[in-house]
């Protein structure tokens, strides 16, 4: 045990006696504890580690206040704790900012001192009742507090949570309602500013990522993919006797099928064209005489057997090299180029042709004569341009020059 420089408040004697015990029973086994006796021990513990807990935070909350590291150039308590004891910074901050707390709420400290609750209730009882406004009154705050509390003995911190959201029928129940409506609606638009989506890929055939949804986009996906992923689902598409796959795996491939699926006449269209991915494949290959890689207009590859079933899917689109194709040239008939054109440029061009730029997605098609200037439209004519190139291409405040690489220069007029 670390000795402690001698202790003389009562808090300080106490811990180090509890140093001590804890060191006596640190090599004894415990084989010899039978069921009953070894759930009560578990229990005792557990409400051991909330009363030590709320003791911890009790005096590291007054460690805040005295600036216990300032004579070492610690910025704050919470820093030197965690430099010293080596602990997370979250951690010692979640320690200081929990004594803080438990300072302002005097039942909810009691509690924990009594191992009545642990920490996450603590919180949770401290994160609802600091949520009711302060001008309904301290006795409308103890009485929130208290039934918060006698719940939490009842149930863990996520159900205590759900609860809390209730609490306003509890201190105000003609405004329950109401209040939680708002709640709700303040959530639902947090989650909506929260929403994201990355991916990586990781050079190797997989992506990985991760992503941020609302409850209700989230709770409909699952359903989704949970019955893309149900046996009998399973069994219709792929046969009997598959072998049943783990859960993770299950959603993977129905997420993978859902995204192959996916009706491609309710894409929105990016420059013309349904947000589809093209598959570009030799004619011998599709037609399997010869196994060459196919391409994705992305610039990924991909195996020649994943090409030819793609090419077979409706929601793919299929540019097969060396057979026949749809007319591409339109001459000074139509302004506008037509899907097909738009997607044969954007596979020869492969990105915005604006000298570096790096967009793949949303692309526009230009004219690079004019059509007002007797322009055609046609593939030789056209280049691919993203949004934001495509509206630079008309200001008259940039001059353009189209290099033999295929690039598109910008240069402001001076």
């Amino acid at each position: 045990m670390t000795a402690q420089a001698t202790p003389r408040h009562r808090v300080s004697t106490t811990t180090a006696r509890m140093r001590e015990l804890v060191d006596a029973v640190a090599d004894a086994s415990v084989w010899s504890m039978d069921p009953a006796e070894a759930g009560a021990t578990l229990v005792e513990l557990t409400r051991l580690a909330a009363q030590v807990a709320e003791l911890q935070a009790r005096v590291a909350a007054h460690a805040d206040t005295i600036r216990v590291g300032a004579d070492v150039g610690a910025s704050s308590a919470a820093n030197w704790l965690a430099h010293t004891t080596k602990t997370t910074r979250a951690a010692a901050y979640g320690a200081v900012r929990l004594g803080h707390d438990l300072e302002a709420h005097a039942m909810t400290r009691e509690a924990l001192a009594a191992g009545d609750i642990d920490v996450e209730r603590a919180r949770v009882v401290i994160r609802w009742v600091d949520r009711i406004p302060a001008d309904l009154g301290a006795e409308t705050l103890a009485k929130a507090e208290a039934h918060l509390l006698a719940e939490g003995r009842h149930h863990d911190a996520k159900a205590l949570g759900r609860l809390g959201r209730r609490l306003w029928e509890v201190i105000a129940p003609d405004e329950a309602d109401a209040h939680e409506a708002d709640i709700l609606q303040r959530q639902e638009a947090a989650a909506l500013r929260a929403c994201s989506l990355t991916m990586v890929d990781d050079g190797d055939g997989k992506t990985c990522g991760r992503f941020v949804l609302p409850t209700y986009h989230a709770a409909a996906l699952k359903k989704i993919l949970m019955a893309l992923a149900a046996p009998k689902h399973v069994a219709a598409t792929q046969g009997p006797g598959i072998e049943r796959r783990p859960g993770p795996e299950a959603l993977g491939r129905a997420l993978c099928e859902l995204i192959e699926r996916y009706p491609v006449d309710r894409l929105p269209q990016t420059g013309g064209v349904n947000a589809t991915v093209v598959v570009v494949i030799d004619e011998d290959s599709l037609m399997g005489r010869l196994e060459k890689a196919g391409i994705l207009d992305t610039g990924d590859q991909i195996s020649p057997g994943m090409a030819r079933r793609l090419a077979c899917e409706a929601g793919i689109i299929p540019a097969v090299l060396g057979s026949a194709s749809v007319p591409l040239d339109l001459g000074r008939r139509s302004r506008y180029h037509t899907e097909h054109q738009r997607i044969a440029m954007f596979l020869r061009d492969r990105g915005c042709r604006a000298e570096g730029c790096d967009r793949t997605a949303g692309l526009h098609a230009h004219h690079e004569t004019r059509w007002t200037d007797g322009g055609h439209t046609n593939l030789h004519d056209g280049a691919s341009l993203c949004a934001w190139h495509h509206t630079l291409i008309h200001d008259a405040t940039y001059q353009t020059t189209y290099l033999p690489t295929g690039k598109i220069r910008f240069h402001r007029r001076t």
